[in-house]
């Protein structure tokens, strides 16, 4: 018998779709879903790979024998939305047209939000982002680029900045906003962020600032 809540989550990246199933805070069941260069290469743009991306999830729930109806809420990676604070923001139709459009740029973490929603939709059940790459939490002096006419704006890997943030907290027994810290993401793209009071103060712009990236 389920005795908590069971939560998908989805965080689409440049070559794979990282997918896991919670139980609270128990990670149930995980897995890496690989996606070679053949295959992508059949899209055009990024948010054509939609459905093969969601095909290659709802394959993989059901390998675990998961069923849709036993889901209470589904979370994906947020994309590149228009600044806003860090936080829990439900998928709206609204949100999906912004990233559909991808104003501010294409990368795989739009499709975070389209494919949480496709499965919650069927599941019955809500859909949400955390922390998307477009958090924007700057002070005023860290937007100061030497140009009035560019200020600096922030992209970066808030998710998991955020979510490392968080566990320093809770395993230093303090609260964040007690907490000063410097977080350093090392992935295919790199972001470097003073935290204060829970913020991300400042950030290196991960596509054009900052230490060079892999990818």
């Amino acid at each position: 018998m389920k005795t908590g809540k069971y939560i998908l989550t989805i965080n689409p990246g440049s070559t794979s779709t990282k997918v896991a199933l919670f139980m609270d805070k128990q990670n149930v069941h995980q897995k890496n879903l690989s996606h070679s260069a053949e295959e992508l290469e059949k899209f055009d743009q990024v948010v054509d790979q939609y459905q093969y991306r969601l095909d290659i999830i709802l394959d993989w729930l059901r390998e675990t024998g998961t069923d849709l109806d036993s889901l209470d809420a589904v979370v994906g990676r947020g994309g590149l939305l228009a600044p806003i604070p860090g936080g829990t923001y439900k998928v709206t139709p609204g949100m999906i047209d912004d990233l559909r459009k991808a104003a501010r740029g294409e990368h795989a973490s739009n499709l975070g939000a389209m494919l949480a929603k496709g499965i919650a939709d069927q599941a019955g059940v809500p859909a949400f982002i955390v922390d998307p790459v477009s958090v924007d939490e700057f002070d005023d002096i860290a937007r100061i680029s030497g140009l009035p006419e560019l200020p600096r704006r922030t992209l970066s890997h808030a998710l998991n900045i955020k979510a490392v943030a968080h566990r320093v907290s809770e395993e230093e027994g303090r609260p964040l906003n007690d907490l000063r810290l410097i977080m350093v993401h090392l992935g295919g793209g790199i972001s470097i962020a003073p935290v204060k009071d829970g913020r991300m103060i400042d950030v290196n712009g991960a596509n054009d600032q900052g230490p060079f990236s892999p990818e």
